[in-house]
């Protein structure tokens, strides 16, 4: 006897794919996604559009980010972050503060801990 198990199709939240979607109309028909999982939050899906802007969504799991992948026309999955695809990333300005957060306002910094 063998033992079958039903596995339930993997949803993706349709305002994710939705996003993907224009992100990837937006940025020259084509992305590129790199698969990066972050523990218990998820999987971070980096995208790389053709034009080299940065996006990103989380998703729950690696299948779930899978199957976004295969959902959205235009989108393809990297292995990693490689040569060719970091040369490309272009980010739009004022990224590096947004991922700074409230650092990228500061005036002033507290002295290191480990000067005297």
């Amino acid at each position: 006897m063998s033992a079958q198990t039903d596995t339930a199709p993997v949803q993706v939240p349709g305002a994710i794919v939705q996003s993907v979607k224009a992100f990837v109309a937006a940025h020259g028909k084509s992305a590129t996604a790199v698969l990066q999982p972050i523990g218990r939050l998820g999987v971070r899906v980096t995208l790389v559009g053709e034009d080299g802007i940065l996006g990103d969504r989380v998703v729950a799991d690696l299948a779930t980010a899978k199957e976004l992948v295969n959902r959205v026309d235009g989108l393809t999955e990297a292995d990693e972050w490689n040569r060719e695809l970091v040369s490309i990333v272009t980010p739009r300005k004022g990224h590096w503060a947004k991922m700074a957060g409230w650092v990228a306002h500061q005036k002033r910094f507290p002295k290191a801990r480990n000067e005297r």
